[in-house]
């Protein structure tokens, strides 16, 4: 590839190739450079430093992340919706794992400022979820059940941690319904309980 060519996106997404191929821990500025066929120096003029290298990787996954999703569930709701969340976000890890490992790195928070990548994903799990009636704090406490249990099994999975014969996409879609089942019926927070406003 030509010196002249290089560019901040350009070097972005070979990173992220490169963190699909070899891992994203193995992102380095010279391993980065060796794949362009110049010294290190010329990707200075670029991007800052290895951490700036691997924070523009991050919002980069994390956007293509959020513009799958944002496809996927477009025009649907409930239980329906979060499959298509689900299997978008899925499926883009599996396919892209050193993207996918980027989106989980703790960013600065003038980082996140400088973009709405990570914006998006949160707005589009919100709006997912008030179609079951939630409302805070149970919108987050739902989000981070769903975000837990989406990457658990996708790590597990990419990892080959399911050894047993049971197939692993029927496990997946079943988990899916017992995510919307549990949804449905969300828990009423301990002091609306206590208060006598538990619907019961």
């Amino acid at each position: 590839m030509a010196r002249a060519g290089l560019t901040a996106e350009r070097v972005t997404e070979a990173a992220a190739d490169l963190a699909d191929a070899a891992g994203f821990e193995n992102i380095t500025v010279s391993a980065l450079a060796r794949s362009f066929g110049v010294k290190d120096a010329s990707l200075y003029s670029h991007v800052k430093n290895l951490k700036d290298l691997r924070e523009r990787v991050a919002l980069l996954a994390a956007g293509e992340l959020a513009d799958r999703i944002a496809a996927a569930v477009a025009g649907r709701a409930g239980q329906d919706a979060l499959a298509a969340f689900a299997n978008a976000y899925r499926q883009y890890a599996l396919a892209h794992p050193g993207r996918y490992a980027a989106t989980q790195i703790t960013l600065d928070p003038s980082v996140l400022a400088a973009s709405d990548a990570y914006a998006r994903t949160i707005e589009l799990t919100y709006g997912m979820l008030r179609a079951y009636r939630l409302a805070e704090p149970d919108l987050t406490d739902a989000g981070r059940l769903l975000r837990s249990t989406f990457h658990g099994y996708i790590t597990l999975e990419a990892n080959g941690g399911f050894s047993h014969s049971r197939d692993v996409q029927e496990s997946w879609d079943r988990a899916l319904e017992a995510l919307h089942f549990l949804l449905q019926h969300w828990p009423a927070a301990p002091s609306r309980r206590e208060a006598g406003h538990d619907g019961t």
